[in-house]
């Protein structure tokens, strides 16, 4: 069964912690110095935050978490059917885990990872240098490179206060 996942990087790791526990209604599954995870049941979704000094905040990628190495082979099979260049990584390091993933852009150039995870690691991945600490891993750097140049949608919207009613209104942008 497929898994939703979506990695966002955000400015300030431990307010957004404590924002996205909130929202999801529980803690994160896990949680290092630079990088949480959600393992959400309903929606099944696998949802991760990361903080890294350079990265650009917002979405990192989509994708979705497969259980077996014949779902992978399928999905990868779907996604070269849709005429994109798939990137195969077996065996890699990544958010803590030792997955089997492949990478493809969208026509729009939002980065898509499908993987397996085999096994949790004790590193985040790669060890950043100068030339690569936007990227570090979760991405190759040319999906980072197309994902990072999409506009973020920052709301304008003055801030809610608690207990405040707040309502959708047609024409006010809030949908």
């Amino acid at each position: 069964m497929k898994r939703f996942h979506v990695h966002v990087k955000v400015d300030d790791l431990a307010r957004s912690i404590h924002f996205y526990s909130n929202l999801f209604g529980q803690q994160p599954a896990v949680v290092k110095d630079d990088y949480a995870k959600w393992m959400l049941e309903d929606p099944r979704l696998n949802f991760a935050i990361s903080h890294h000094a350079g990265a650009q905040a917002g979405i990192e990628h989509l994708g979705f978490q497969l259980e077996s190495a014949e779902e992978l082979h399928a999905m990868t099979d779907a996604l070269k059917a849709a005429d994109v260049a798939v990137l195969d990584e077996r065996g890699t390091t990544c958010c803590y885990a030792q997955s089997d993933k492949g990478w493809v852009h969208d026509p729009t150039g939002i980065a898509w990872e499908t993987f397996v995870t085999h096994g949790s690691a004790t590193t985040y991945g790669g060890v950043p240098t100068e030339a690569t600490s936007a990227a570090m891993c979760c991405a190759p750097p040319e999906a980072v490179a197309v994902s990072a140049s999409i506009p973020v949608a920052r709301s304008s919207k003055p801030k809610v206060n608690k207990g405040e009613a707040l309502a959708c209104a047609p024409g006010s942008g809030c949908c």
